[in-house]
């Protein structure tokens, strides 16, 4: 079969939502997304490059269209490239696993190591993870794995809610959503936002800690505000409060920082990933043992075969992923590649959950569901992020 039509659309249910969208000469469709804070246009206006030099590639060849992709990104690669290189990868996977019948985690959970691997581009990741090293990984984890299938449908992947953790929130309004959170929808997890203010911050993260009791995490994101000594004074405040994770409390660019800010503020754990935009990055950051906990997004790398390298070098530095999922369609898109990890490679959720925010949720034709707190594994076929013919129809961008 072969790539018939490359098309780029843009929606604005609340924000911006770019849809690459691949069908086949035999009238499969395939879906992928970019999502980047504001610069979905200027990456549809990319993707409209790209998107005619597709047309009559074999769509079942994903490693050379990536490479092709990539290669072309070469004098140009940044946020916006990886976004819709990205796009086209996710598109193509979905049509993968549309064609097998299955949900993607499925997909490349059930994938045999040496095929899966024979997808991934290695290039400048060899001093970190091999090859060899990534199939002896995946080997690892065809031990159990029909059970973890079997646990993932029956009870899902835990996840966190961000809900109550937005600065403009009232301390009443703060409370009172994470009472809901934690006891009426079963999250085990909290997060507040922080960085503003540090009498705020330690009242707000008072009441918090009051509010859900011992037993909860609590956890907290920067976003990038503090300079390395700030941020190492800020949190060092913050020791009373037993936090799960401060996230973001640096340039996400900056290795060294992060790497200083965690030595300093140790035991609290530095959690960062969500805006990095290559593999590389992550390498450079688990070999600098810049962070304790790692987080991915489903869009800001190139596609699936820079996150499935992504998980199996976690893997190897022992390291837990918990994905970022604050934006549209990015809890439907990363919960695939959470529970690919838990079926095929770190075999594990301890430690490990996936960010969860409940907004515009209804605009997708599989909408995540949560169910205890956790998210509850999709079944239907593809990637999950196809959406609603009526929201696209209300929400098409025709500018």
């Amino acid at each position: 079969m072969a790539i018939e039509k490359a098309e780029v659309f843009v929606t604005s249910p609340g924000r911006n939502f770019v849809v690459f969208r691949i069908t086949t000469t035999d009238g499969v469709v395939g879906l992928g997304d970019a999502t980047l804070n504001g610069r979905e246009l200027v990456a549809a206006k990319y993707l409209e490059t790209i998107a005619p030099s597709l047309i009559g590639k074999n769509e079942d060849n994903i490693e050379d269209i990536w490479q092709y992709l990539y290669k072309g990104a070469y004098w140009k690669r940044g946020p916006v490239t990886m976004a819709a290189i990205s796009a086209v990868d996710v598109a193509l996977w979905d049509i993968k696993a549309k064609r097998a019948g299955k949900p993607l985690w499925l997909l490349l959970g059930e994938m045999e190591p040496e095929e899966l691997v024979s997808t991934l581009d290695f290039r400048y990741m060899t001093d970190a993870l091999t090859p060899a090293e990534a199939v002896e990984i995946l080997r690892e984890g065809q031990k159990g794995k029909a059970e973890r299938i079997k646990h993932l449908l029956e009870v899902g992947y835990p996840g966190y809610s961000t809900a109550p953790g937005w600065l403009g929130y009232s301390d009443e309004k703060m409370v009172a959503l994470a009472k809901e959170e934690t006891q009426v929808k079963g999250f085990k997890q909290i997060k507040l936002k922080v960085g503003q203010n540090i009498d705020d911050d330690l009242r707000r993260l008072a009441k918090a800690r009051e509010a859900i009791g011992p037993d909860v995490r609590l956890a907290v994101d920067a976003n990038q505000v503090w300079d390395v000594p700030t941020a190492i004074d800020w949190i060092n405040k913050f020791h009373d409060f037993d936090l799960a994770w401060v996230e973001e409390p640096t340039s996400p660019d900056d290795v060294i920082g992060h790497a200083t800010i965690a030595r300093a503020i140790n035991p609290i754990k530095v959690a960062t990933g969500e805006q990095m935009q290559s593999r590389i990055l992550y390498k450079q950051y688990l070999q600098a043992n810049a962070f304790g906990i790692m987080q991915i997004d489903a869009t800001r790398v190139a596609g699936p075969q820079e996150i499935v390298l992504e998980y199996l070098l976690a893997k190897k530095f022992n390291k837990p992923v918990c994905p970022h999922a604050g934006g549209v369609g990015l809890c439907e898109a990363v919960c695939h590649f959470a529970m690919f990890d838990y079926v095929a490679v770190s075999g594990t959720m301890d430690g490990r959950m996936i960010e969860y925010v409940d907004n515009q949720h209804e605009h997708f034709v599989h909408p995540t569901e949560i169910k205890d707190g956790n998210y509850v594994a999709p079944t239907a076929p593809g990637n999950g992020t196809e959406m609603t013919l009526e929201t696209a129809e209300k929400y098409l961008y025709r500018g």
